[in-house]
């Protein structure tokens, strides 16, 4: 598929590339971070990164004083899977060269499902930062070279983290319903709303993805 870059106007519809901060301290500090080549983990909080100043720095400038956590994913991967989606923006600072398959949940059916169809792919060369707005479809990270790849991801405190118990039993009762799909039974992690494609065997998810699971 076509490899679009961040820097293209098409990517103004998904997020903008940040600028004026100083991202150094915290790409030394993924320096050692884990790096799987046979599988992609994410850590939504690690203390050391979120103990830097650019993590203040962004908590103010790019969330307005919200909290936030900083975390990362990191791993070798070449398939979409899935797409997520959070009532908030997303930042995402490539470690390496990398690879992000998006679209707009805009594109979202009635029924929840989306169309894999419409997904574009835009490269993140590494040092740089961007911001996914809320309404962009995303999930994990594409790698540019059998090296994998590692992405740091700040998002508002607590989001991708585990469910209450009294949401997990909403959500089951919800996914009960016959002839009904609502919102409530996307919701796989608190602020996270996940559509699956069936080749990807997400336990638990909705697979709501239609076409081709997008292979870069």
């Amino acid at each position: 598929m076509e490899i679009l870059k961040v820097t293209d106007a098409e990517f103004k519809t998904y997020g903008k590339v940040l600028e004026g901060y100083d991202m150094t301290e915290l790409l030394k500090a993924m320096e050692h971070a884990p790096l799987p080549l046979d599988e992609v983990i994410y850590e939504p909080s690690i203390e050391e990164l979120e103990a830097l100043k650019i993590a203040d720095e962004m908590k103010e400038r790019a969330y307005g004083g919200l909290e936030i956590q900083v975390g990362y994913c990191n791993g070798n991967n070449k398939k979409l899977n899935a797409v997520e989606y959070h009532r908030s923006s997303e930042l995402d600072i490539a470690v390496d060269d990398l690879i992000l398959l998006l679209g707009c949940q805009q594109d979202i059916k009635k029924d929840y499902t989306y169309d894999t169809g419409k997904i574009k792919a835009f490269l993140v060369p590494a040092g740089t930062a961007v911001e996914l707005y809320a309404t962009t479809l995303h999930y994990a990270p594409c790698s540019v070279s059998e090296n994998g790849f590692r992405c740091v991801v700040v998002l508002p405190k607590d989001t991708n983290t585990e469910l209450t118990e009294v949401q997990k039993k909403t959500i089951k009762e919800v996914k009960k319903m016959e002839g009904k799909m609502p919102e409530d039974g996307l919701l796989t992690a608190k602020n996270k709303w996940l559509i699956a494609h069936e080749e990807a065997g997400i336990e638990g998810a909705f697979n709501g993805l239609r076409g081709a699971n997008v292979t870069v």
